[in-house]
């Protein structure tokens, strides 16, 4: 059981990878026709999965995760808000969102449903964080260092890629019609954060703040 009193003091102490930019974020969104708003979801619950997705063990990962994508670009949803994105045939990512410091049952559920089958489990929480970039002008931020086909022809609402932004490789993640969520390793939190604001500045320029 976790104590509450503990639980609440790890909680104010944790600090995000992009934390320090939370207040430019906020400056340099905007709204209107062109608008385009920056922020950092932090703290999720990221584990790394490899698996054989038709083995036993896949099926009893799959049963946790609402199932595990079958092909490139795809992303699985299922119960408490867990998505799965494919990073490979037999690799995967899962993602649950922030719910407070608690007994690891998040990682320790997937480990547990690996059992002795043919695979890893990797908590990789600390690994990365969550940019998410959303807007009518989001897509032309990503678009100026960017190599992939981000129209929304091609890169539809609910994939999800391995690309590089800005030279920094990271999965991105196309979860509403104008809304991205990027996720570069921690290390690079600071640098990519300062090159997305760097590539809104255009719209911030003849754009309206966004009150948060």
């Amino acid at each position: 059981m976790v104590n509450t009193a503990e639980n609440t003091e790890v909680l104010a102490l944790r600090r995000s990878p992009a934390q320090h930019l939370w207040t430019e974020f906020s400056a340099g969104s905007v709204a209107g026709a062109r608008g385009v708003s920056l922020r950092e979801v932090p703290f999720q619950a990221m584990v790394g999965i490899r698996v054989d997705p038709l083995s036993e063990a896949g099926t009893r990962i799959g049963a946790l995760t609402g199932g595990l994508p079958v092909s490139c670009g795809k992303v699985t949803s299922g119960p408490n808000g867990v998505s799965t994105l494919w990073l490979g045939p037999d690799e995967f990512l899962a993602i649950a969102p922030d719910h407070g410091v608690d007994d690891g049952g998040f990682v320790a559920g997937l480990v547990a449903a690996l059992g002795d089958g043919a695979g890893q489990v990797i908590d990789l929480s600390s690994n990365r964080t969550t940019f998410e970039l959303s807007g009518p002008s989001a897509r032309e931020v990503l678009e100026k260092s960017c190599a992939a086909d981000l129209h929304p022809r091609t890169f539809t609402e609910g994939t999800a890629i391995t690309t590089e932004v800005g030279k920094i490789p990271v999965l991105l993640w196309k979860t509403g019609a104008e809304t991205f969520q990027l996720f570069p390793r921690a290390s690079f939190a600071d640098y990519l954060g300062r090159w997305l604001l760097d590539g809104m500045r255009e719209f911030a320029a003849a754009g309206h703040p966004t009150w948060h």
